[in-house]
């Protein structure tokens, strides 16, 4: 029991104070898992970080549930993986109650334009971050150039990232050899759950799944909706997927946001419960280190096509694109500037805009 105590309070805080995405969360678990509880040791914890690479779902989020079943067992696993992920769901779901409800105040819509540059911004932070990670070889930039190249097509994320990976495993292979609606709730938990089940690679791969799943495919809401949706995941802190809840709560209330929430993070929880007892088996194999360089090639493609619809939505009128200028010029001055920080930026710069454009009669769309 002291050990459920000890991960639930660790966890319940990071879920708090977990911002800045995947890549700093799991800097922010390796400084409390290793280095002051010394709860494993640094060669055990690189394990894990590479087995969930090789699965679906949200990276931190499983590196927590990792270090829960490491620490208390099963229950150690759902005790960290619920504690880190209920603050961020619990917050994106107010937060999408706010916004249903701000949509009735006049021109709202138009405040929200500063925040979907910022959006755009974020995800090439994310690429520039992981993609010396990720690229590695020619061979991985043809994957990752592949899967790029395939989304322009209009084939399925999931297919693509499958194509892409695949075709780079039998390269590198050779190589080796040789050298707010009322959605019912199941088709809610159906979408959400098939996306945490194919969800390889960092959280914000989530964009071009949705913009797939809920735009393209359902029709259930609009790539602006989707767009506002990434950047209130942005906002708060714990895991980008946290995303879900706020889309499912635009689909069918409250309700839609619990279903959601549990179909994107439930693959996680069954996913590390199956891969953690075999992660030492599979650390020696070739043939998975050579699988998972081209999965994460093949997600760096993925995220950069993501930027195209957005970046469309984005500079639509003269107010996004003066935000983005402003946002980017602030970016390259603090580059370590946090995604909290540029998004209450956006935000703040879509309104003063707005009102200045109102002030002076123009024309904002």
């Amino acid at each position: 029991m002291q050990n459920l105590s000890e991960i639930l309070k660790l966890f319940f805080r990071l879920g708090i104070v977990a911002f800045g995405g995947p890549a700093a969360h799991i800097a922010m678990i390796h400084k409390e898992v290793v280095d002051k509880r010394k709860w494993m040791d640094e060669d055990h914890f690189l394990d894990l970080v590479g087995a969930t690479s090789l699965i679906p779902g949200p990276n931190s989020t499983e590196m927590v549930i990792h270090c829960g079943f490491h620490r208390g067992g099963v229950a150690g696993l759902f005790v960290s993986g619920l504690s880190f992920i209920l603050p961020a769901c619990v917050l994106t779901g107010v937060l999408a109650h706010l916004y249903t409800l701000a949509y009735k105040i006049p021109n709202f819509e138009a405040y929200m334009i500063g925040i979907k540059p910022v959006v755009v911004i974020l995800i090439f932070q994310a690429l520039q971050k992981l993609w010396k990670k990720a690229i590695k070889s020619y061979e991985l930039a043809f994957v990752s150039a592949l899967v790029l190249a395939l989304g322009f097509t209009g084939i399925s994320e999931v297919f693509a990232l499958f194509i892409g990976a695949t075709v780079g495993f039998m390269v590198l292979k050779v190589k080796d050899s040789t050298g707010v609606k009322s959605v019912a709730l199941p088709a809610i938990f159906w979408v959400f759950a098939k996306i945490g089940s194919v969800l390889f690679g960092s959280g914000y791969v989530l964009i071009a799944y949705l913009q797939d799943e809920i735009v393209e495919r359902h029709g259930w809401l609009t790539s602006a909706q989707i767009a506002d949706a990434i950047a209130i995941g942005q906002f708060t802190p714990g895991p980008v997927l946290s995303t879900s809840t706020f889309i499912g709560y635009l689909l069918n209330g409250g309700w839609g946001a619990v279903v959601a929430s549990v179909g994107i993070f439930l693959p996680s929880f069954l996913f590390v419960l199956i891969l953690n007892p075999v992660i030492p088996k599979m650390r020696s194999s070739r043939n998975f280190s050579l699988l998972l360089d081209c999965v994460n090639a093949g997600a760096i493609g993925l995220m950069a096509y993501a930027l195209y619809p957005l970046g469309k939505m984005s500079f639509m009128n003269p107010i996004g694109i003066a935000v983005f200028i402003v946002v980017i010029m602030v970016f390259l001055k603090f580059p370590k500037i946090s995604s909290l920080k540029l998004v209450s930026l956006g935000i703040i710069l879509g309104v003063a805009f707005v009102k200045t454009g109102q002030y002076f009669n123009l024309r904002i769309s």
